[in-house]
């Protein structure tokens, strides 16, 4: 009797063996596949797809989103994956661009990381708010939430009620994520000329011959729209200074040109210069009532630490350089040679 039990012992313990290098090996063939699974390419329906990852996402809404853009995988899978890896919670908000070789793994990765799919945008020193919305509108990367508000809206949608858009805004490049509402790009370029406006008027010169800093703002405009060569930056601002503490007409032509707006044909005529409007610095003095373009962080210092100088006239040399003068007769000799090709009658 004692024997049988033994052999049924014996028999118990190899169908639990069996069973139990049966159950590992299933395990393992199931590791190897999801291995697999997880390193390979993932299935697209094309060679790119954009993402997008909202804030307060849950796991299971990120899994079916990354399917809806054109991943083919399930998407429980998909989320169970994020789930088992340990990182799901780590998942960032943003825009992404997911190609033909990622990998599950590598998703995983990137929106772990937060390595979004970021598009810029070059806003030019010298641009006006005009040539500033049109580069805004072509970008086909932003969301347009701005094309169908006014001026006045949108200056109200960024906390400047009642404030003129022009000069506003730091040009320089801005990065931001595919599909970003244009709103947020202009907050952003407002928000960096605030800071560089502030900085600038608080370290300024003292002695200057202006109120505040919306008026270092408007004067910093015109310089930047004057400038040919920015080694003379800090010379015409200080042309302009000097013209203001004597309350002589700053007699600038960009800004007439301004004034004429879309009429402007690219021939400044004399009746232009005569023909009475806010922003002719020919006709009125002082400073004209809004700034005349984007100013860059140069043009601010320029403006707010001018050279210290006697000038009160400049004329273009035709190389990009200006010509100063402290005189009319001396100015009129260098409009002469310079713009009109008069030489002095001196021997040569």
């Amino acid at each position: 009797m004692s024997a049988l039990f033994d052999l049924q012992d014996r028999l118990l313990k190899t169908r639990w063996r069996s069973g139990l290098g049966l159950l590992l090996l299933i395990a393992m063939l199931i590791g190897i596949s999801s291995a697999w699974w997880v390193w390979r390419p993932l299935p697209m329906d094309h060679d790119r797809v954009d993402l997008s990852i909202e804030p307060g996402q849950s796991v299971k809404s990120i899994a079916q989103t990354v399917v809806l853009s054109g991943v083919d995988v399930s998407p429980s899978v998909l989320f169970y994956f994020f789930k088992f890896s340990g990182q799901s919670r780590l998942i960032r908000a943003g825009s992404y661009e997911i190609d033909s070789k990622t990998s599950a793994w590598q998703l995983l990765t990137k929106l772990v990381r937060g390595e979004e799919n970021l598009k810029s945008i070059t806003l030019v020193e010298g641009w006006t708010w005009r040539q500033f919305r049109q580069a805004i509108n072509k970008s086909d990367f932003l969301k347009h939430d701005s094309s169908s508000l006014s001026d006045e809206e949108i200056m109200s949608h960024l906390g400047k009620f009642g404030m003129a858009p022009e000069g506003r805004f730091f040009p320089d490049t801005y990065n931001f994520s595919k599909g970003s509402s244009d709103l947020d790009l202009l907050r952003r370029a407002a928000s960096a000329m605030d800071k560089q406006l502030a900085t600038a008027w608080q370290n300024r010169d003292l002695g200057l011959p202006l109120k505040n800093a919306n008026e270092a703002l408007i004067l910093a405009s015109i310089v930047e729209k004057e400038t040919g060569l920015s080694s003379d930056r800090r010379m015409i601002a200080s042309v302009f200074h000097n013209r203001l503490r004597i309350h002589m007409p700053l007699q600038t032509d960009p800004t007439v040109i301004y004034g004429l707006g879309a009429s402007f044909d690219g021939n400044l005529r004399r009746v232009d210069l005569q023909t009475d409007h806010p922003w002719n610095t020919y006709v009125n003095k002082g400073l004209p009532p809004t700034p005349i373009a984007m100013p860059g962080a140069a043009a601010l210092q320029a403006t707010l630490h001018p050279a210290t100088s006697k000038a009160l006239y400049f004329v273009a040399r035709g190389d990009g350089s200006s010509q100063f003068s402290q005189n009319l007769a001396d100015h009129n000799a260098a409009v002469d040679r310079y713009q009109r090709g008069i030489s002095s009658g001196k021997a040569q």
